[in-house]
């Protein structure tokens, strides 16, 4: 592990009052589903305000998107900027991973990092020694948004040695977000054995694009898993249709079963693995510390929404929404509609979120329940800070990094941990300085 000086290239210290918004140009469309700024037609540059802010001015600067859709409440986007007070220290840890996209920590402080498009696991010691390749994965579709996805440690991982993981499974007829579970068998050569499929997204459909796929444990040892609506309008269309798993978050126990409790269950002509319906494609979620499960999710040219989620509600896409097309076509007639639940807060122009975690760390004692989410076309780590479930600030942080940050996780020390969004894609540790 080495330190990041500013002078280098590829790396940064960082101290938060002169920080640059510089934004990576020629980016090409992001992996979740948004465009990097300046793709689209008439697409806006997120401009965000950063350093210290005493007039209470909006994070974001540029204009949106869809200027004629309005907030639902106070503060629901556009939060003040709010600036950081503790120096920050960005290491590199390794690098040379080929786009990867989640990392759990296993109970000694190594890390599972999955590889997107090539289906590969490794296991990276805190020093940055990375393992070979785990064996025993089941095949993957690596196409465009397919892959290795996310990977969590299970629960009982001392006595069992389970982990689990999401990709996009090749079928006959297409392909579908699925969820495995196999032992990791450590080692100079690690494996996973007794692989089982315990979760298969459908129904199956052709596309690469829009499966969701983080997966989030429950103190009670359920397991929620996110699904995206697949992009394609065969696919949307079914966001808010119980026979189908498109654009849901769906509830199941570690070995595949459905727990009873479910709101669905009994239902007719309702999948009784569904948690809460009228998704588009979610890429970041986490519990706070009461337990509730909080996710962000892509929107299209505008309107990506940060949502708490309740059991059984509608969250309204396609119906509803803050975005349009990418070509700058309308999507939704109204931003509000009956039965149909309001985001906390969303973003116009997008962020394009990946990954969350929601601090709960000492070495950032300013930072306590604040929310962390990777920004791929901001290229940012956006950070959120929250009273009373309502949004009331918002920082773009490690802007002068440059790179599109696909996750971030809390470690066991309190650091935070990060995934770069590239070929040559690197696991970064931010302390304080």
């Amino acid at each position: 592990m080495r330190s990041l000086l500013a002078s280098l290239a590829c790396t940064s210290l960082l101290t938060l009052a002169g920080t640059s918004h510089a934004q990576p140009a020629g980016k090409p469309a992001d992996q979740g589903g948004n465009l990097a700024p300046g793709q689209a037609k008439g697409s806006q540059q997120t401009d965000p305000r950063q350093g210290p802010n005493p007039t209470g001015a909006p994070v974001e600067q540029a204009p949106p998107n869809v200027p004629e859709f309005k907030p639902a409440f106070p503060g629901q986007t556009r939060a003040p900027a709010v600036n950081t007070r503790t120096a920050l220290q960005v290491t590199e840890v390794a690098s040379g991973f080929n786009k990867p996209w989640a990392i759990a920590f296993l109970p000694d402080k190594r890390m599972l990092v999955t590889e997107k498009p090539t289906g590969k696991l490794f296991i990276v010691t805190p020093e940055g020694k990375k393992s070979p390749a785990i064996a025993g994965l089941p095949k993957v579709d690596g196409r465009n948004q397919g892959g290795l996805l996310d990977v969590e440690v299970g629960p009982d991982y001392g006595t069992s040695g389970l982990i689990y993981w999401t990709y996009y499974e090749p079928r006959k007829g297409g392909n579908g977000l699925a969820v495995a579970r196999a032992k990791l068998v450590d080692g100079p050569k690690p494996k996973v054995e007794g692989v089982k499929v315990i979760f298969r997204m459908e129904p199956t459909l052709e596309s690469t694009l829009h499966a969701g796929g983080r997966l989030v444990f429950t103190p009670d040892g359920k397991l929620f898993v996110t699904l995206g609506e697949r992009s394609i309008m065969e696919g949307r269309v079914q966001a808010r249709d119980l026979k189908s798993d498109f654009g849901k978050i769906v509830r199941i126990n570690p070995d595949g079963s459905i727990p009873k409790d479910n709101p669905f269950v009994g239902q007719k002509d309702a999948r009784p693995e569904i948690w809460t319906l009228g998704h588009r494609n979610i890429l970041s979620a986490a519990l706070d510390s009461k337990g509730r499960l909080w996710e962000v999710e892509m929107g299209p040219r505008g309107g990506d929404e940060l949502n708490l989620i309740e059991r059984g509600k509608d969250y309204g896409w396609p119906t509803i929404g803050y975005g349009e097309e990418y070509s700058g076509e309308p999507i939704h007639k109204t931003t509000q509609g009956p039965g149909m639940e309001q985001p906390v807060y969303y973003w116009d122009p997008v962020i394009s979120p990946s990954g969350m975690t929601i601090y709960s760390g000492e070495l950032f004692p300013e930072w306590k329940g604040n929310f962390f989410i990777g920004g791929l076309s901001s290229a940012a780590l956006v950070r959120l800070v929250l009273e009373n479930d309502r949004v009331v600030g918002e920082e773009r942080l490690l802007m002068d990094q440059k790179a599109r940050i696909r996750e971030v996780v809390q470690g066991p020390e309190g650091a935070l941990y990060l995934l770069t969004d590239d070929s040559n894609g690197k696991l970064l540790k931010v302390t304080p300085r």
